[in-house]
């Protein structure tokens, strides 16, 4: 398994859904940053569950805890290892349906992979319960950035092909934060309800789209030609479980325009360089150009359903079928909100880091 991402700014990710915990240990952190357990779990309490509407009704406290890294409320410069105890886990079905893979979750390829060895209960290492410790990380990268006036937010912008109005920043950080759905169109965001609502009273379920923007963050940031900016917010995006696609500022739209309509014009404002638009999402050649980032994830539908479905025996070789039960989220959309920030301002720290904007130790 490949469980580490960035470059100086490293986070490892460990635990598994049923297992006795999930964590993430940080390298890179500059020493002397002050952090308390306090900020991390404000972050770590928007996506557990029970948080927002439509989340799974599993009652995990996701109670954060440090094991190193911080002492006297700063940061030391060593690796900051967090965790939160999974109390609250229910492997009854899962050890039931051993053999039985659940469309669209990764049963069937992990059984291949790590030869029927990978802890399959709750989904083992391929859950969304994994996240908890990408937001654990996300709040220290998100301080980190905030030193130089950088912030990252993100919302709720479809669910089930309800579509929310486009959002200025100050909506997304006032009205989106403060929404059960992350929705920063109170109007949508009702219409949302009610169709995750319905949806899960059939035993089925919804997806949609987060967009998540990056703000006063400077031109220059990326590394090309592998490295690209764009690049390793992709990764960072398909690393979180239901991510099916990624796209930047004016994403698959521009297939269908001319370069006169899609170029972002330069011009001088107070001295500074901008672009009257932002077809680009903040990101030209791999760079940022100083605009702010904006990216789009499309979010699939939860594949664990109680709707009956086709699967296959695996020891048996046989055909069979299946029911998911247990306690499943029946859209996770609004829940992963919260983790696209994470990522997006760890890959961000990631960068600000390799380009020296931010000092090995903060004084």
């Amino acid at each position: 398994m490949s469980n580490t991402l960035g470059q100086i700014f490293k986070i490892t990710s460990f635990g598994e859904s049923h297992g006795r915990c999930v964590g993430i240990v940080v390298d890179g952190c500059p020493a002397g940053l002050t952090i308390t357990e306090a900020e991390i779990q404000a972050e770590a309490d928007r996506r557990k569950p029970g948080s927002v509407l439509g989340g799974t009704p599993r009652a995990e406290e996701d109670k954060v805890e440090i094991l190193s890294g911080v002492f006297n409320g700063f940061t030391t410069g060593a690796p900051i290892t967090m965790l939160a105890w999974n109390k609250e886990s229910d492997s009854s079905n899962y050890d039931k349906n051993r053999f039985l893979p659940r469309p669209g979750h990764a049963d069937y390829t992990a059984f291949v992979k790590y030869g029927g060895f990978s802890d399959y209960r709750g989904g083992g290492r391929f859950s969304g319960r994994i996240t908890a410790g990408f937001v654990m990380a996300g709040a220290i990268a998100k301080k980190l950035l905030m030193l130089k006036g950088i912030e990252v937010g993100a919302h709720t912008v479809e669910i089930g092909g309800i579509r929310a109005r486009p959002a200025e920043w100050e909506e997304i950080r006032e009205i989106a934060r403060n929404d059960l759905l992350h929705c920063a169109d109170p109007s949508a965001s009702k219409e949302m309800a009610d169709l995750i609502a319905r949806t899960a009273a059939k035993g089925d379920s919804v997806g949609g789209m987060i967009e998540c923007l990056a703000v006063n963050l400077p031109a220059g940031l990326g590394e090309p030609v592998f490295d690209t900016l764009e690049g390793e917010l992709a990764k960072a995006m398909l690393a979180i479980p239901a991510v099916k696609g990624v796209e930047f500022g004016a994403g698959f739209e521009v297939t269908g325009r001319k370069g006169s309509a899609n170029n972002d014009a330069y011009r001088m404002q107070a001295g500074k360089i901008i672009t009257t638009t932002n077809n680009a999402g903040g990101i030209t050649g791999g760079i940022s150009n100083g605009m702010p980032i904006v990216l789009r994830v499309a979010v699939k539908p939860t594949p664990s359903i109680t709707i009956e479905q086709d699967t296959v025996n695996l020891s048996l070789k046989e055909n069979a079928k299946i029911s998911t039960k247990g306690r499943h989220d029946a859209c996770i959309v609004p829940r992963a909100v919260v983790v696209v920030e994470a990522m997006t301002a760890i890959t961000l720290c990631d960068f600000a880091l390799r380009a020296g904007m931010i000092p090995g130790v903060i004084r």
